[in-house]
């Protein structure tokens, strides 16, 4: 799937790519609807039906990324409650293997991510997955998520990299689109970033299911 002599760069994503995006599934579907129910004293079927236009309004931006946003907006202690379940972090299979062979070789290894401060320093808490990059790049630190052309602009002059010898790994088809867009030349998807459900059907990008299908040749 990939020609390894042609990438010195690779960036990955973490939500979903790196790490089981069922966490933050279950976490913004189910476990802040019940906090907020809660606090509203409303039956959680209310505040989910009051909660999911409010999240799918702030799709794409960075407020939906942003903890200090939906702590204010909905009065709850987010990256509090994110702690509370940490126990449900997992990182997604073969990674690991993936990580130390590509951290081993001579290319450059960013992770890149629209996530918080506070979720990213929890979940590099729990995985140590941070001792397998040259930098970690949030998009919070940019001021524009990952969907954003800027981004990627922004992130070229901060780590420089070339287009053509650059792979992007991100389970988010957005996020590929704009960098593709961008000019990145090595695009993969992940087909299935949350193990609790189906594989998804990818057709606009290569994908894999584990990082097993890209270790021949690394």
């Amino acid at each position: 799937m990939i020609d390894w002599n042609k990438i010195d760069t690779v960036l990955l994503d973490m939500d979903g790519t790196l790490l089981d995006l069922n966490f933050d599934n279950h976490f913004w579907k189910e476990f802040v609807p019940l906090k907020f129910a809660e606090k509203q004293g409303i039956a959680i079927v209310e505040a989910k039906q009051l909660l999911e236009p409010r999240f799918k309004s702030m799709e794409g931006r960075l407020e939906w990324y942003c903890l200090d946003y939906w702590s204010e907006a909905l009065e709850l202690n987010i990256a509090g409650l994110k702690a509370e379940i940490a126990g449900l972090i997992a990182v997604l299979p073969h990674v690991v293997e993936f990580l130390e062979k590509v951290h081993q070789s001579p290319r450059k290894v960013l992770l890149v991510t629209n996530a918080h401060k506070d979720s990213l320093g929890l979940k590099m808490e729990k995985t140590c997955l941070h001792r397998f990059f040259d930098d970690i790049i949030s998009s919070h630190t940019l001021g524009f998520p990952k969907e954003h052309a800027e981004f990627w602009h922004l992130l070229q002059r901060l780590q420089p990299f070339e287009k053509h010898n650059t792979l992007l790994i991100d389970d988010s088809l957005a996020v590929l689109n704009s960098a593709r867009q961008f000019g990145i030349e090595h695009l993969i998807s992940v087909s299935r970033p949350d193990t609790q459900l189906p594989k998804k059907e990818i057709i606009d990008f290569p994908a894999i299911e584990d990082f097993r299908e890209l270790m021949a040749g690394l």
